[in-house]
């Protein structure tokens, strides 16, 4: 009978909540499997190019994916705060996005902080807490934390 509980879960969207409060759905609430790595920096005139590469193992395409990201200089005092759109973000596919960040250096940028992941969301809706199911990496010196 579970069985069959659990096969209606899924299939009735409306009931889902219902579902999730007795424990029988499991929640979906965060990605599983996305990594976001900081491949290179790359002068471009007055400023920098950066080369992100996201890693999307999980089964869920994303629609929208956007970052909260603090770029902190060589001393480590807060240089700048922008949001960095990666999506769309297809399903189980390695994906790279360029980001050109006017007037600074790339000898000047000490680290990059993931503050937050401000839009996050699939086909289905908004996906909460995405920024716990991502894990990060640098190649370069510069590093990349959340």
């Amino acid at each position: 009978m579970i069985r069959e509980i659990y096969a209606a879960c899924k299939v009735i969207g409306t009931v889902a909540v219902a579902c999730l409060s007795l424990g029988i759905l499991p929640a979906l609430a965060e990605p599983k499997a996305l990594s976001v790595e900081l491949n290179k920096l790359e002068p471009q005139g007055a400023g920098c190019r950066a080369y992100v590469v996201v890693q999307n193992d999980d089964t869920t395409a994303y629609k929208t994916f956007k970052l909260d990201l603090v770029l902190f200089q060589q001393d480590g005092v807060i240089g700048r705060r922008f949001a960095m759109d990666l999506a769309p973000l297809k399903a189980q596919k390695r994906t790279v996005k360029l980001f050109d960040l006017d007037n600074i250096a790339c000898d000047k940028i000490g680290s990059f902080l993931i503050n937050d992941v401000v839009e996050c969301a699939t086909d289905t809706g908004p996906v909460e807490n995405c920024l716990a199911g991502v894990t990060v990496k640098s190649l370069t010196s510069v590093q990349l934390t959340k």
